[in-house]
């Protein structure tokens, strides 16, 4: 489904903020520390929405929003060198406000929230950014609160990882986010969720630049080729933890 006049306006607006109020001191090092790998899990989608865009707060034409903190995710698609990833395909996917997934296996199925997309897909930009909209992940039984988020390009997928919440208080006990034991890679996949000033509904904000140990082809302005690449874990058997 092409994006809607909506997202793309939402999209140059919420840029804007995060480039004027959530950019990353240091970004242009020598060399950046690629964010670390994690887990796909088993709950990527299944059969996915037929509303793929990168508002996951609205389905199609509806009326009704998702339950749950408004939340504006942006950042860049880096590679190690500091080059921006452009025409990357961005996928996340998470569990709405009442813990499910849209996965026909998730146990949680029958509590979910219709109104949530549960899926979002974005092109990166010439600068490597990305946008959405979405909710502030919560936890349920088994992991603390994150977004799943692939980063595909020409049809590869490149990179898998996810993002926690900063300073919650299950991270800690979290058995996928303790896999990363060394405390600098840990800070690579939380971000913090800050009040919007001015936001009249309680809108938050998180900026995170996602670094990936693939370099890029000089590509010029060559035509996109390719889309979304097969999610990892295919039809081998999921990991338990999602």
């Amino acid at each position: 489904m092409s994006e809607s006049p909506f997202s793309r306006r939402l999209f140059v607006k919420q840029m804007a903020f995060a480039a004027a109020s959530l950019s990353t001191p240091g970004l242009w090092a020598e060399e950046l520390t690629t964010t670390p790998r994690m887990t796909e899990g088993p709950f990527y989608p299944d059969k996915l929405p037929l509303d793929t865009d990168n508002d996951l707060l609205i389905l199609n034409d509806s009326l009704t929003a998702a339950a749950g903190e408004v939340t504006h995710l942006s950042g860049r698609i880096l590679s190690a060198a500091g080059e921006p990833i452009r025409n990357a395909f961005v996928e996340i996917w998470q569990v709405d406000n009442n813990g499910a997934y849209i996965n026909s296996n998730d146990p949680r199925l029958e509590n979910r929230d219709t109104n949530f997309q549960g899926y979002g897909r974005f092109l990166t930009d010439v600068q490597g950014r990305y946008y959405f909209r979405t909710i502030k992940p919560v936890p349920y039984p088994g992991r603390t609160p994150h977004i799943h988020l692939a980063v595909s390009k020409n049809g590869q997928r490149i990179w898998t990882t996810q993002l926690l919440v900063n300073g919650h208080e299950q991270n800690a006990k979290d058995g996928v986010f303790r896999r990363i034991q060394d405390p600098k890679l840990r800070k690579l996949v939380v971000a913090d969720f800050k009040s919007i000033k001015g936001s009249k509904t309680g809108e938050l904000a998180a900026n995170w630049d996602v670094v990936v140990g693939w370099t890029p082809a000089d590509e010029h302005e060559t035509p996109i080729q390719g889309g979304i690449g097969q999610a990892e874990w295919g039809k081998r058997r999921p990991p338990r933890r999602n």
